[in-house]
């Protein structure tokens, strides 16, 4: 199995929905505040796995990301275009708005268990938590942004019992902060 990467924006107060505005929530748009800088290229250092992975996400991350990314031409963009992308959808059959994607055929923990690649999920909170509740993540990739915005989904829903990771590194980027961790040594 190839490890599972999970990589989000995050407010300070553990949110992770609505960071770009799209969905129109009162907070949202709240990643985006912080200037382009913040947010530009591979900000979540995904270097070779965006040439060897491939990228799960859900219906909606999908479809988002499918009218932004496929017109850019710079090179993170040309990147993030040419790697494959498997889209964890029971609806969505079309996915040819956005080259090498293919929808997910089966269960997304089986999927997740026999493949040999790296995974990225990025937002799609739902396969997130999915992938949570299975104990399947073994890194996060947070960039944490200055801002406290109350109210809106949380990365981590409420556990039964806890999970201990290991940071691994932190960096400032731009406004925020890019924060690695690692499943525990001794799991979770």
């Amino acid at each position: 199995m190839g490890r599972v990467i999970v990589i989000e924006f995050v407010s300070l107060d553990g949110v992770v929905s609505d960071p770009d505005g799209s969905a129109g929530t009162p907070g949202g748009g709240w990643a985006f505040r912080h200037g382009p800088e913040t947010v530009a290229g591979d900000k979540f250092r995904l270097g070779r796995v965006m040439d060897e992975g491939v990228m799960l996400l859900g219906r909606t991350s999908w479809q988002l990301f499918s009218r932004l990314w496929p017109n850019r031409t710079d090179e993170f963009s040309t990147r993030m275009n040419k790697m494959a992308k498997v889209v964890a959808s029971h609806t969505l059959t079309d996915v040819s708005a956005w080259s090498n994607s293919s929808v997910l055929d089966g269960s997304l923990t089986d999927y997740v268990r026999t493949e040999t690649r790296d995974i990225v999920v990025t937002g799609s909170l739902s396969v997130v938590h999915a992938l949570q509740a299975a104990d399947l993540v073994d890194e996060y990739r947070l960039l944490t942004f200055p801002s406290i915005i109350g109210t809106g989904t949380k990365l981590f829903p409420d556990l039964e019992s806890p999970v201990h990771l290991r940071l691994d590194s932190v960096d400032q980027a731009g406004a925020a902060t890019l924060a690695t961790y690692q499943r525990s040594e001794s799991g979770s």
